[in-house]
């Protein structure tokens, strides 16, 4: 097979261990996929009689919804920052990336302690003006409170995929559209949203794989999904086979998903038709215009980040003489080693994949990117589930042939670890790819033509080239493993906290001031990173 022979001719430590990386990523799907055909038991009947068909809807609920109002305030913003100049519209451009470094679970529990009866608003009503309002107008823990807190806090993806785009674009159509007095509502719907609309579903896939993801939001406000019910079946039931099923069924839902965006992106390409290519340039606003725009971004930027993070420091002054103990010390202390160590493999792995791929033109560039975005397009308790029954079956064959007298890996740190590997390799990946394509593979011929290996001329070449976008990979994934929830609890050790499940288990509790020092040290780190990799980084 001329594939065959193609991988033979290339072989060399680089391909073998980008083989072994790839491998490694497959087995926890690979593992799930193994044993959904399984036999099924009473539990599973009783799921999928009474209970599958409201994890579905209630799931397709949340994706519609959230996806279609993710797509229009962040394509909007998008629109109107790289096509206007108004107040404050250099700090929105960075600004309004920010409510990312606020996971939803945080946001949920933030808003819910600021809507409820002792909550500031409902407090400041009766105590100000004696004025007692009915609970249900401020009631937030439902579906349409779901879909708000995902909005608000994922909406970012679509606004930085798409402002991106638009900034890359000739300012031609725009113009033209303007001299034959087209209104900038009609040039946004008629023009802007056509040829963004690869850019806007990419973002809108990515705020779905969210959602799908999410296990904190929907158990803190009492919505059956699929997480909340795999967590319920394995921990509730005590019933592994079972949540393989649902991991399966959901792993084919979003197989559809993944079908459905690229059919929905098409095959419509826009790009330049001439080398003489004037960039969109923005237009500064005047009068009325320029204040809606400014109070619109203004807006947005204050429910998502703003009102939630002054609660939470506020929060955080009433608690912070019980917070700072040498447990907390030991949580920060957790949460910093396996995110430092799972990100730095990460790196590593996405590095060697990344390096293969790009020096290779045959079947191993076109496959190995793919794999490495599987496990991100699979919610973390599916990967959960996938890794255990590996770690499992691993640990089943070690004890039999007497290496170990207990199992030893299913109850480790190195489980965890693994699965933060599976789920964000993708994240570090395309920071690493977009340099490798950055500089093309001019340099790395020219070394290996003076005598040099791939491994030499990557040290000595590539390396010094891009580590401006390997550094910005191992930080992406890092503030991703930092934020992580379902993956962490269900993997970690006994008795393993880290920032996430400490600030999760203090809401879960009721004792959400406590909560708040854990989530502002995840908001800080999560902010500081997003500045450094947007203005550093870039003007590298």
């Amino acid at each position: 097979m001329k594939w065959f022979r193609d991988m033979r001719s290339n072989l060399n430590t680089w391909t073998v261990l980008s083989i072994l990386f790839v491998v490694l990523i497959l087995l926890p799907s690979l593992s799930i996929i193994l044993q959904f055909s399984a036999e099924t038991n009473e539990n599973w009947d009783h799921i999928k009689e009474y209970m599958l068909d409201t994890y579905i809807v209630n799931s397709v609920i949340l994706i519609l919804f959230v996806g279609f109002f993710s797509a229009i305030i962040g394509s909007s913003l998008a629109w109107l920052i790289s096509a206007y100049d108004f107040p404050l519209r250099r700090f929105f451009q960075w600004g309004l990336i920010l409510p990312l470094a606020i996971p939803p679970y945080i946001g949920a529990y933030t808003y819910h302690g600021i809507l409820n009866y002792t909550g500031v608003i409902q407090t400041t009503l009766r105590n100000q003006w004696d004025v007692t309002v009915n609970q249900q107008y401020f009631n937030i823990m439902n579906m349409p409170g779901a879909i708000f807190i995902f909005v608000i806090f994922l909406f970012p993806y679509v606004f930085t995929i798409t402002k991106a785009f638009l900034a890359r674009q000739s300012t031609s159509l725009v113009e033209n559209a303007r001299i034959l007095g087209t209104s900038s509502w009609r040039i946004y719907f008629k023009i802007v949203l056509p040829i963004a609309r690869a850019s806007i579903v990419a973002g809108v896939s990515l705020v779905i794989l969210e959602v799908l993801n999410d296990y904190g939001v929907v158990k803190y406000y009492g919505i059956q999904t699929f997480t909340t019910a795999i967590f319920q079946t394995w921990f509730g039931l005590g019933d592994l086979g079972s949540a393989i099923k649902l991991s399966g069924t959901l792993m084919l839902l979003i197989l559809g998903l993944l079908i459905l965006e690229r059919l929905l992106r098409g095959r419509k390409r826009f790009s330049f038709t001439t080398t003489k290519v004037t960039l969109l340039q923005p237009v500064k606003l005047k009068g009325r215009s320029k204040w809606l725009v400014f109070s619109y971004c203004m807006f947005i930027f204050t429910i998502a980040f703003i009102i939630p993070f002054i609660q939470l420091v506020y929060w955080a002054f009433l608690t912070y003489d019980q917070g700072f103990t040498t447990e907390f010390l030991q949580v920060i202390g957790n949460t910093v080693i396996v995110a430092f160590a799972a990100a730095a493999m990460i790196t590593i792995m996405a590095v060697v994949i990344s390096n293969i791929s790009r020096l290779n033109r045959g079947l191993i560039a076109k496959t190995f990117p793919k794999v490495t975005i599987l496990g991100y397009s699979i919610p973390g308790a599916v990967i959960a589930v996938g890794i255990v029954s590996l770690f499992i079956g691993i640990d089943e064959v070690i004890y039999q042939w007497g290496w170990a007298s207990s199992y030893i890996l299913s109850t480790s740190i190195v489980m965890l670890i693994f699965a933060y590997i599976v789920r964000y390799l993708a994240v570090a990946y395309n920071s690493i790819e977009s340099g490798f394509e950055r500089i093309g593979i001019h340099f790395t011929e020219a070394s290996r033509m003076l005598g040099n290996n791939v491994t030499k001329s990557f040290f000595k070449v590539d390396v010094k080239l891009i580590r401006g976008a390997i550094f910005g990979g191992f930080i992406l994934a890092f503030i991703d493993i930092l934020k992580e929830l379902p993956l962490t609890l269900i993997l970690r050790p006994f008795n393993f906290e880290t920032l996430a499940t400490n600030a999760f288990n203090y809401a879960t509790n009721e004792m959400i001031q406590q909560a708040a020092i854990p989530s502002i040290l995840i908001i800080c780190i999560s902010a500081l990173s997003i500045y450094f990799f947007h203005y550093v980084l870039e003007r590298e």
